[in-house]
């Protein structure tokens, strides 16, 4: 099977110099808005290591030695160059979520579409500009399940005019990541879900982490190897300045769960939506799904006590199998400390708990009342309308697989779409050149495994998702922020499911009445099990971009199809001899998901 478990795996470390700093994701006061453009250089060494973080020891993927991966801090109009090396026994990649890549396409790092891996040994520099965005971002692997092993990280871009687009003030701002945690390998929990009779299994995690942080109980997980007692195995601790203002950037950085997050007696006035200033609206309880992000902020004016529970609960509703040692609720510390150090021992939080019931639905966060400071108008009307269906289907040899339409993704390792694109391009191929400005290119690509949608010149795009699968879709779009139009329950007004619309005039009644003034901009929102979604976006960024459901778990089910927009360039892109030389290193596989091939004989 392609994906690859260490035969040495890297001793359990036992001075805990992996643990990084709670004090590492908070942002300085210091930083210079207005620092003239300039370059921001890393070097990683990506590796692997047996850790705890929950207490609970498993190998991990980690970046200079350290989980989870630094911040990287920087202004709009800078240039971040990265250089990795894979030090891993698996090849790797990592994609900067949510950034443009504007002139950059190949430096956004999904495997099969704009890369191929890093294969152990090897080395790669991502190096492009950051223009025109601000907000909070992240990083993570894009080879495999590889986010589940650890590889990601949170990312901060600053606005030069960030201070006016933020409307309430704050005197600290600080990461904090959710996610779910599981305590086996990646690769060890894609080979049973994809295996033949497993429609419906998506992996259960077995706990969470916040800041990757935990503290599991080692009595109740007696098969594994458990320690929680060492420095660093421990619930994260938040220390605040008493009667003042704080900013919390939120990411949900996790494979699979939705989160509910709150702080006790805290309301959370949410001020940024995927990279998008909104005006302040308080809310007692957020949902967040995975690579989604919010940046809330709170008072500490609360008299009640000087500790308060952080609390983020997985809304088990959305899991479809049990996990018998899934301990689905994660909670941190908030202290106010007038020093913004803790001096002495911190009290066990009494806090309360709000008391409106908790969510049950697998959906968003209502986010209509989310408005944009910022205020930029959708088109009024697209120039192209795709109807995408969402499902899952049982097909050759049991296997169950997610389709978007008729098409499954598989990553094609040694030859991204990227790539032959290029060369098409180069060598005048026709295929590349579709007669229509916005068409599906069944010609240049096999729509089987690669659905591509294709547009040239500038061109506005209506996608309306429908979901007839039972799981929530977090819906993520390289290289773009959409309008969110619309979304709903059951089948999009007047649409016939079983046929789908012939065009965009069958579903008039869904665009009835739609404020396009307005309307809030992100890079990823979820159509609901059995649901719909409707967004709208421009498509002028020249590249191949992905998109996909951040479930890493369907993802590599197949739930991925492309955008290559304003193709007719793309032949002039130089990508560099780096670039070109990851294809041909030996073991770039390593680490992939299963093939349908490999069940074949299992499943006769």
């Amino acid at each position: 099977m392609p994906w690859k478990l260490s035969k040495h795996p890297h001793k359990a470390s036992t001075n805990h110099t992996w643990v990084r700093s709670s004090e590492d994701y908070v942002l300085s006061n210091d930083w210079d808005y207005d620092a003239e453009p300039q370059l921001r250089e890393y070097h990683w060494n990506v590796s692997d290591a047996e850790i705890n973080p929950d207490g609970v020891y498993r190998q991990m993927l980690v970046i200079n030695g350290q989980f989870p991966g630094p911040l990287l801090r920087v202004n709009d109009g800078d240039t971040i160059k990265v250089v990795v090396h894979n030090s891993a026994v698996n090849a790797t990649s990592i994609h900067w979520h949510g950034l443009y890549q504007n002139g950059t396409n190949h430096m956004d790092g999904t495997v099969g579409v704009t890369q191929c891996p890093i294969a152990p040994g090897q080395s790669f520099t991502y190096e492009f500009k950051v223009e025109r965005q601000s907000g909070t971002y992240w990083y993570h692997g894009h080879h495999g399940a590889q986010a589940v092993d650890g590889l990601y990280g949170p990312l901060v871009i600053h606005g030069k005019n960030e201070k006016q687009l933020q409307k309430l003030d704050y005197i600290s701002d600080r990461i904090v990541m959710v996610s779910d945690y599981y305590h086996d390998l990646s690769g060890a929990l894609l080979y049973p879900y994809l295996a033949p009779d497993s429609e419906n299994s998506e992996p259960v995690p077995d706990g969470a982490l916040i800041n990757g942080r935990g503290s599991r109980d080692c009595s109740s997980v007696p098969h594994r190897k458990c320690d929680n007692s060492t420095r660093g195995v421990d619930n994260s601790f938040f220390s605040l300045a008493p009667n003042a203002h704080h900013r919390l950037r939120i990411i949900n950085v996790g494979a699979f769960a939705e989160f509910q997050f709150q702080i006790d007696e805290h309301e959370m006035a949410i001020t940024e939506v995927d990279g998008t200033d909104v005006w302040p609206k308080s809310y007692h309880r957020l949902n967040i799904n995975p690579a989604q992000r919010y940046s809330v902020v709170i008072h500490t004016n609360v008299s009640t006590s000087s500790s308060f529970w952080m609390r983020a609960r997985m809304i088990t509703t959305c899991f479809a199998e049990r996990n018998p040692h899934l301990v689905s609720d994660i909670d941190a510390i908030v202290s106010y400390e007038s020093s913004g150090t803790t001096k002495s021992p911190v009290k066990t939080p009494v806090s309360k708990d709000w008391q409106e019931a908790l969510w049950l639905e697998c959906r968003d966060l209502n986010t209509t009342e989310l408005v944009p400071v910022q205020a930029v108008p959708a088109p009024s009307t697209a120039d192209a309308f795709f109807y995408i269906r969402s499902n899952f289907e049982i097909g050759n040899y049991r296997l169950s697989r997610g389709f978007f339409n008729a098409s499954s993704w598989r990553p094609n390792h040694s030859s991204p779409t990227l790539t032959r694109t290029i060369a098409g391009l180069k060598a005048h191929n026709e295929t590349f050149l579709p007669s229509s400005p916005a068409t599906i290119n069944d010609a240049a690509f096999v729509q089987k495994n690669e659905f591509v949608i294709q547009t040239t010149g500038i061109q506005t795009i209506d996608l309306l998702i429908h979901n007839f699968d039972d799981g929530n879709h977090p819906m993520h779009l390289h290289g773009y922020k959409y309008f969110v139009l619309a979304a709903g329950h059951g089948a999009p007004p007047r649409l016939d499911p079983l046929r789908g619309p012939a065009d965009r005039a069958n579903l008039q009644p869904l665009y009835d009445g739609l404020d396009l003034s307005n309307p809030l901009r992100r890079d990823t929102a979820s159509v609901e099990a059995y649901g719909w979604l409707l967004v709208r976006f421009v498509a002028d960024n020249p590249g191949v971009w992905a998109f996909h459901c951040h479930v890493a778990w369907h993802t590599e089910a197949g739930l991925l199809m492309q955008f290559l927009t304003r193709g007719e360039g793309l032949g002039a892109l130089e990508v560099g001899s780096e670039h070109e030389g990851l294809c041909k290193a030996k073991g770039i596989e390593k680490g992939a998901g299963p093939r349908d091939e490999d069940y074949w004989a299992v499943a006769r």
